[in-house]
């Protein structure tokens, strides 16, 4: 009978600092490595019932720890439990831009490497489960003094929030507000002013900023409504929602120097359930024709009280992809709200039979989502472009035409089988290049999903599909590339899809563009234990005998019967063997190699059960019923002991009296009779005849190996030839001689009374009784080594025999029942460790004291299930969380660094080197200048640093993908593209968006310059390849105005109220679309109380002229509106007058910058616009705003290319100076003359003096000659120490 073998993906491995003070091997609260088990999850619960549900999640399979055999520190952790009072999905896991996934697993936080799908910390310093996991944002400038770090807070059901420094594994602060779990938390994204600011959610009702680094509470703000989440505005700092049990608070004045002073807009939001149509959107038509008969979702008042509210929106979350767009998941419904019009204009409905939704990411670089279902299905929707909105010429007209927002499905993964424990618990999503998704299951699983894409030839597709074709991009890393020119498609969301193409340019289509499908590929797997309990035992110790076979080996028996074997020092799940039908209660190792396990089934009626006794040998994976047939009602198996020469094993009953085997050949030695005593504990002795079994070893040898020489010889003694033999003939030999040790056992019987027996070959002798000791209760448990024997009672007493000394020692412990007891291996080590109901305590049996102890619900919150050494001091723990701990003597906690690990697969991390390092690496991919072509060979440059610091570098170096190193190494790869694929790299938002827009316009304003304006490759370029309209303001002026009119058409088609209507006309009014604004005017019902007005108004835009006197009489009116308060009357009035400049001008007077931004780029030409646009840069730059990556961003698209470098000069971002300054000269947009020179000079000055601090010398020398006077002195500087030698 053989037992299926399953292999598993492997865990994770590392290594946990071992300092002279600190103790080896702790669990790892820094990481030093996990197992997480699971706990029972009834059927998934709603959002709202989510904190009485069965909570836990069931971690990785991650196991890590120090040098090999010296230092094991590891932790194996089982379930997270979910959130207090709301949860929202998604809330306990987070995928930062450093490229760690991060979430909470009951008290303790995970760090995953995504790229490897191995786990590279954990952190644990909670008492209470982990409801909130955010990492910190990196949209700042980099530098020594501002390094990457890797930063994440972590919030509890307490209130506590920790700040990691996750490469260290340390606390940087604890912030603790009440004692109620944090309902959400954010760090601030715009980080000019600061990097620190964290916003969290303290229940019911108040907002709170702190410094997180500091741990300063900055100020506080209370609201009417329970808050349940928020989100900030991705576009303006300045704007905030806040989710509430009645509706949504809009707060448009949050700053991080003082409170909110208003109460915020409060809106009201029913669900679609409440309305009448809501069964139609999954009728037959679909939800294209239903959407528009929905009912008005957002209103200022509150929604009847028989109406559903916001009970069961599962999610709020502004779209970053464009402007005031919002999304609102229900679990059967994705809203889109427009904000400017407070309107539905788009909706992702779940047919009847569909999954219902969990959780819902939108993307940025394209407008896409990608979307969790209940059955662990991961689904990519996005946007069909515009074009296929209005249909094609071909097609019949729709009788009932709807504009929408329409999500198509683009690609799904496959689903998990759910069962009652088995759910998806979260999904994270790349925030760098959003191609890849993490979805976190209840089982511990960790399933990594990646999009790939291909290209199809439009054959391929089905013509019959509505949905629109997706089209590669134009571009690659921010610049044109052709069809021959090296480039990687996958690397991001933006670089597999384009946007949308424009409506009715099919050539473009032809000529430009390839069609593309997405595909999820797993590409990662982590997997997690299961259910707890577990029995673990750990494979005999490392001795001087066996130092070149041994492999730390623990071996972990799970409640499904499998067996999981888990090699601790390289964190390898080495297999999993599926051996028993029920509950494995105890395993015991007969050799390195194999082990026996014991499992019992749920008692009958009577009492009795199924045993199973299973023999397995590891290398293959076969399993042997080790007592045959037996195991069939009968009492149910207590515990197995083999002897200490492997030889023997005893078999313990419940009721019924024990049973010895030769383990060598599986048969039963003797099964003691009906009134034998059961025995209630038993151990075996550790002292045996070895003397007499290895004579007779080495005759049986010697004869055997004899026989197999061929020689007439007499051999008087044991020569060479014979010791060759020796091994090959030694089982042989032993096995049919029958040759065996005498060893022997005692065991307690119920009256307490010690039995010893002893066993030889196949007799088994009663040698002697010891009575019962009466300051005993019933003894439980007992260790022997040496010549010290202890015996452990119910009531919590502990009994040191000195059987050399024949003296006793009893110590009550007052810890009620001792289950376990057991020597420390290692010769002459005493230490003891005892298993109690309520923890663990270790002994010097020795001195016979305690020398530590943990207990739970003092020092843990845990119940421990079962204990073992792993080695001479440490001790391996399973507790009822689920999770596997291996602690040193002290069972204290301890700090464990990332950048000490030994992994099985090299991570790239840049984050886990020391500042001068990582920035040391970034400036090596980024330019190479004292190189004639590009390297990944970081040993071969002059580079001082110690030789530790250069191998951690070319260890980074190797560990990235082929596909990286292809493009890194490719000569045709520019400077500008470069510095892109470093930035997502690195997961360096601020020089991501710099270095896109900067490619992006250098590229085109550079085109632009020797070609005419009206150059048709140019203008098809442009037209099929804008800047993403999630650069918002940033875009080029038609491509922005071409998105609003769409967006107002959208609005004016799902208008439903008079409001709707007098704001689609008040902006296309703005927009210069008079016709249709005279349209909207005139349709104002006469008992409306606006319809004189309106009626009015119409007119007037009518029959506006361009003449003097209307105009003056129009801009007077206009400008005694705004000084009375009617900004946006006035404004619109001398819009009509084509003064839009003015208007942009009023609106800046009254601070409103984006209002006026917005308009210029509306209707202003280039010269107009770009002078609002300085003037917004100038405010961004003042001291009260402190914006100025934002206004550096805003001169990039306004082609001030001088300016930038100007501004990145006196800003000290002397490297991304420099290499903008080098893009600049490539592409030719620098004019040249005298201080644009000198700013060069000092440019490449000061990124000289950069390189120099981070150890480049040669790149530092090359910079310094290019900086003409300015670089003298460090060219002179850099070049003496040469010369001195040279001289010498």
């Amino acid at each position: 009978m053989e037992s299926r073998v399953q292999g598993r993906g492997s865990a994770s491995a590392g290594r946990c600092r071992v300092c002279s003070k600190a103790v080896v091997g702790i669990p790892l609260e820094a990481g030093c490595g996990l197992l997480r088990g699971n706990r029972y999850q009834p059927p998934w619960p709603s959002w709202r019932g989510w904190q009485s549900a069965g909570r836990e999640l069931c971690g990785v399979a991650a196991v890590q720890l120090s040098s090999k055999n010296k230092a094991m520190v590891t932790e194996e952790h089982g379930p997270v439990p979910s959130g207090n009072d709301i949860c929202f999905f998604g809330q306990r896991s987070r995928w930062g831009w450093q490229g760690l996934i991060a979430y909470g697993c009951h008290s303790i936080v995970l760090i995953v490497d995504a790229n490897t799908a191995q786990t590279l910390q954990v952190l644990e310093r909670h008492k209470a489960s982990v409801v909130k996991v955010k990492w910190a944002k990196e949209n700042y400038h980099h530098n020594i003094g501002s390094p990457y770090s890797l930063r994440l807070a972590s919030a509890d059901v307490t209130g506590k929030i920790i700040v990691w420094d996750v490469a260290t594994g340390t606390a940087r602060c604890e912030i603790q507000e009440h004692a109620k779990p944090i309902q959400d938390m954010q760090w601030l994204w715009n980080q000019d002013a600061s990097r620190d600011l964290l916003l969290a959610v303290h229940p019911p009702n108040y907002i709170v900023l702190w410094n997180a680094d500091t741990g300063t509470k900055l100020w506080k703000k209370s609201y009417a409504e329970n808050i349940l989440s928020f989100s900030f505005d991705p576009f303006d700092p300045s704007r905030l929602a806040l989710l509430t049990s009645e509706g949504i608070v809009f707060i448009s004045d949050f700053s991080p120097s003082k409170a909110p002073a208003s109460s915020g807009k409060k809106v009201y939001i029913s669900s679609p359930h409440s309305s009448p149509s809501h069964n139609k959107l999954a009728a037959a038509t679909g939800a294209k024709k239903a959407l528009d008969k929905v009912k008005i979702l957002i209103s200022n008042e509150k929604p009847s009280a028989e109406s559903v509210t916001l009970n069961d929106c599962l999610q709020l979350s502004y779209l970053p992809s464009k402007r005031n767009y919002m999304l609102l998941l229900y679990p059967r419904e994705i809203l889109i709200l427009d904000l400017e019009v407070n309107q539905t204009v788009g909706v992702i409905a779940i047919e009847r039979t569909g999954v219902p939704f969990l959780q819902v990411i939108p993307c940025f670089q394209r407008d896409g989502l990608f979307c969790l279902h209940e059955n662990g299905c991961i689904t990519l929707r996005v946007r069909r472009s515009n074009c296929s909105i209005t249909g094609t010429p071909n097609e019949e007209p729709d009788p009932d035409p709807v504009q929408e927002l329409i999500y198509d499905l683009r690609s799904q993964c496959d689903a998990i089988r759910v069962t009652k424990t088995v759910r998806p618990f979260s999904m994270v999503c790349c925030p760098v290049n959003e191609n890849s998704a993490a979805l976190i299951v209840s089982d511990g699983r960790v399933m990594i999903w990646e999009l790939k894409s291909s290209i199809s030839g439009r054959n391929v597709r089905n013509s019959s599909s509505s949905a629109s074709p997706l089209y590669s991009p134009v571009s690659f890393c921010g610049i044109p590339v052709g069809a021959f020119q090296n480039k990687l498609p996958d690397l991001s969301l933006d670089n597999m899809i384009g946007q949308g193409t424009i409506a009715g340019e099919e050539q473009l289509k032809s000529s430009f563009l390839q069609e593309v499908h997405l595909k999820f590929l797993l590409t990662g797997l982590l997997s997690g234990l299961p259910l707890p309990p577990f029995a673990i035992r750990m494979c005999p110790p490392l001795t001087t005998k066996n130092i070149k076979q041994y492999e730390p080996i623990l071996a972990v028996g799970t409640s499904n019967g499998s067996v999981l074997v888990f090699h601790l020092t390289s964190g390898l799940l080495h297999k999993e063997l599926s051996i028993h039908s029920c509950e494995v209660r105890g395993i015991e190792w007969i050799s390195l190699t194999g082990f026996i396990s014991f499992a019992t089934s749920t008692p009958n009626n009577m009492g009795l059960v199924r045993n199973e006794l299973q023999l397995v040998d590891l290398p293959t994976g076969r399993s042997i019923a080790f007592r045959g047939e037996r195991g069939n009602d009968e009492p149910a198996i207590e515990m197995i002991k083999v002897s200490h020469l492997k030889q023997y094993l005893a078999v313990v009953f419940k009721d019924k009296p024990l049973e010895i085997w030769d383990v060598r050949t599986c048969t039963l030695l003797r099964e003691m009779s009906k009134n034998f005593p059961t025995a209630t504990a038993l151990e075996w002795s550790p002292s045996h005849n070895l003397k007499s079994l290895r004579k007779k070893q080495l005759a049986a040898r010697e004869a055997m190996a004899r026989q197999t020489v061929a020689s007439d010889t007499e051999v008087s003694s044991v020569e060479s030839s014979v010791i060759s033999l020796l091994q090959e003939a030694e089982s042989k030999s032993e096995l049919s001689q029958n040759i065996s040790a005498r060893e022997h056992f005692v065991f307690t019987g119920a009256d307490g009374q010690v039995y010893h027996l002893t066993v030889e070959g196949n007799s088994v002798k009663d040698s002697a009784r010891i009575p019962p000791d009466g300051s005993m209760g019933s003894i439980t448990c007992i260790a022997w080594k040496g010549d010290i024997l202890v015996l452990g009672d119910v009531d919590g007493n502990l009994n040191f025999w000195d059987l050399k000394a024949r003296v006793s020692r009893g110590i009550p412990t007052h810890r009620s029942w001792v289950k376990k007891i057991r020597f420390a291996p290692g010769k002459g080590n005493q230490k003891l460790l005892a298993m109690y109901n309520d923890g663990v305590e270790i002994w010097d049996s020795k001195e016979v004291q305690m020398v530590s102890s943990l207990r739970s619900g003092r020092n843990v919150n845990f119940r421990i299930l079962d204990v073992d050494w792993c080695t001479s001091d440490k001790v391996v723990l399973a507790s009822d969380d689920g999770c596997i701990r291996v602690l040193d003597l002290s069972m204290k906690p301890s700090c464990f660094r990332m950048d000490e690990q030994d992994l099985i697969e090299p991570a790239w991390c840049p984050y886990l080197l020391v500042p001068r390092a990582s920035l040391a690496l970034k400036a090596f991919l980024l330019h190479q200048p004292w190189n004639e072509k590009y390297s990944l060979d970081v040993i071969n440059i002059d580079y001082p640093e110690n030789e530790n610091i250069k191998n951690l570098l070319q260890e980074q170096l190797n560990s990235l993908s082929n596909d990286i190193k292809k493009l890194l190494l490719d000569p045709d790869f520019t400077l500008l593209q470069r510095c892109l694929l470093v930035a997502r790299l690195y997961g360096d938002e601020s020089e991501l968006h710099f270095w896109t827009i900067a490619a992006h316009y250098l590229h085109s304003l550079s085109q632009q310059k020797p070609a005419k304006p009206t150059d048709t490759a140019i203008l098809q370029e442009q037209l099929v390849n804008p800047l993403d309209i999630c650069y918002d303001i940033l875009c080029e002026n038609y491509y922005f105005q071409k998105f609003q009119l769409e967006r107002v058409n959208l609005q004016e088609v799902k208008r439903s109220t008079y409001d709707h209507t007098r704001k689609c006309a008040d902006q296309l009014l703005l927009l210069g679309q008079t016709d249709r604004a005279v349209q909207l005017l005139l349709e104002t019902s006469s008992e409306n109380a606006h319809y004189y007005c309106d009626s009015l108004k119409a007119c007037l835009v009518t029959t506006v002229t361009s003449s003097g006197p209307s105009q003056s009489t129009i801009k007077l009116v206009a400008t005694n509106m705004i000084a009375n308060g009617k900004l946006a009357e006035g404004v619109q009035l001398l819009c009509l007058i084509d003064k839009a400049a003015d208007a942009c001008r009023y609106l800046q007077t009254y601070g409103e910058w984006n209002r006026a931004a917005w308009l210029a780029k509306v209707r202003l030409n280039s010269e107009e616009c770009a002078d609002v646009l300085k003037r917004w840069v100038d405010h961004l730059c003042s001291p009260q705003v402190n914006q100025k990556s934002k206004a550096i961003l805003v001169l990039l698209s306004l082609g001030c290319f001088t300016k930038v470098a100007e501004m990145l000069h006196s800003m000290r971002y002397f490297d991304r100076a420099a290499l903008f300054v080098e893009a600049c000269l490539k592409y030719g947009v620098f004019e040249v003359n005298d201080d644009t020179n000198k700013l060069i000079h000092a440019v490449y000055a000061d990124y000289a003096r950069s390189l120099k601090l981070l150890g480049f010398k040669q790149g530092a020398i090359l910079f310094a000659s290019k900086a003409g006077e300015t670089g003298k002195e460090l060219l002179m500087e850099l070049k003496q120490p040469k010369d001195e030698v040279t001289q010498e």
